[in-house]
C-alpha cells in the first residue's frame, strides 16, 4: 500500500533552518505532483508548496523565498528546505501525493511537528 513518512521536524530557534523529508513508497513516485500542508494548533490545513516532474513548483505566499520544496526521483522522496523560520512557522507539516490530472490529494503522511521559538 501506499505510505508516506515524513521526518526531520523539530524545534529551532526563529532564524534557523529545517529540512523536512517525505519518504514515499508503493506508488509510482513519477506520475504524482508532491505537496506540502502545515497545520497550526487550532487552525485549518494550508498548503505551503507542491511539486511536479519536470521540475514545476508552487508556493503560499506567506514562505515564498524563504521555504523551497524539491524532489529526488531516485530517492522517492520529497524534501522541504525551510529558511528564515518564524514562530508563525510553528504546526505540524504532512506531505501529501497527488496523481497527475487529478484535482483532490489522493495520500496523506501522518505529519511531523515543526515548533520555532521566539
Amino acid at each position: 500500500q501506499v505510505q508516506l513518512v515524513e521526518s526531520g521536524g523539530e524545534l529551532v530557534q526563529a532564524g534557523g533552518s529545517l529540512r523536512l523529508s517525505c519518504a514515499a513508497s508503493g506508488l509510482s513516485f513519477s506520475l504524482y505532483t508532491m505537496g506540502w500542508f502545515r497545520q497550526a494548533p487550532g487552525k485549518e490545513r494550508d498548503f505551503v508548496a507542491a511539486a511536479r516532474r519536470g521540475g514545476i513548483t508552487d508556493y503560499a505566499d506567506s514562505v515564498k523565498g524563504r521555504f523551497t520544496i524539491s524532489r529526488d526521483s531516485a530517492k522517492n522522496t520529497v524534501y522541504l528546505q525551510m529558511n528564515s523560520l518564524k514562530p508563525e512557522d510553528t504546526a505540524v507539516y504532512s506531505c501529501a501525493a497527488r496523481l497527475l490530472g487529478r484535482s483532490a490529494w489522493d495520500y496523506w503522511g501522518q505529519g511531523t511537528q515543526v515548533t520555532v521559538s521566539s
